[in-house]
């Protein structure tokens, strides 16, 4: 996709969330791209019920709910982004996996959530805590895309047993990776963007969008 926005007309893009860490990421990655980014909030769109059985399923619900709900606002020529992304344990059989947001129930924060792995891992040698970040991303032009682009990224790491760094959100003040000897919350976000399992997916989108041109 070219890179001057000069004489390159901008596309509403609503993105799938009302997370403002996720928010921040995307309009990072995003932002020399001819699109203006509308989060859920903005738009008083309110998230649909995630019923999918896969991040994949759950992704592609979102986008097609807020190109919907974007259109229904207004925004007739808007397209949407949507990910589902979550941590996969392997000792816990990949959970939380598309639970993640919700793995201490229902209206869960980051900080129960959190408390909840480390219980599930208490006791476990750092061998034993093998895990990584999944994100599956969406991209639709219209409620009626069927032929919407799909990416995928996964970033490998390990479960500390306490937390380290005050960046990120989420899991990753836990999630450490062993060749940086760092976790996701010790990143700079322009490291973060470019390592993460959102930033790898980002990247294979961007590379669909261009081939279109």
């Amino acid at each position: 996709m070219p890179r001057s926005s000069t004489h390159v007309l901008r596309r509403p893009l609503v993105v799938a969330t009302s997370n403002p860490g996720k928010l921040r990421e995307f309009g990072a990655l995003l932002k020399d791209l001819p699109f203006d980014l509308y989060g859920l909030g903005e738009l008083h769109i309110t998230p649909p019920e995630e019923s999918g059985s896969s991040f994949l399923d759950n992704a592609l619900l979102k986008a097609r709910h807020a190109a919907a709900a974007a259109a229904s606002a207004g925004l007739t020529d808007a397209a949407a982004l949507a990910d589902d992304s979550g941590l996969e344990v392997e000792a816990l059989d990949g959970a939380p996996g598309i639970y993640s947001a919700r793995y201490a129930g229902s209206g869960a924060d980051e900080s129960a959530n959190n408390a909840k792995l480390m219980l599930a891992l208490a006791g476990m040698r750092p061998e034993q805590r093998r895990a990584r970040y999944r994100c599956a991303l969406v991209f639709t032009r219209s409620p009626l895309d069927t032929a919407p682009l799909i990416a995928e990224g996964v970033w490998e790491g390990l479960i500390l047993d306490a937390p380290r760094g005050s960046a990120g959100f989420g899991y990753d003040p836990y999630f450490f990776l062993p060749d940086l000897g760092l976790t996701a919350a010790e990143l700079d976000a322009t490291a973060k963007n470019r390592l993460s399992h959102r930033g790898i997916a980002l990247r294979a989108l961007r590379d669909q969008l261009e081939a279109r041109q």
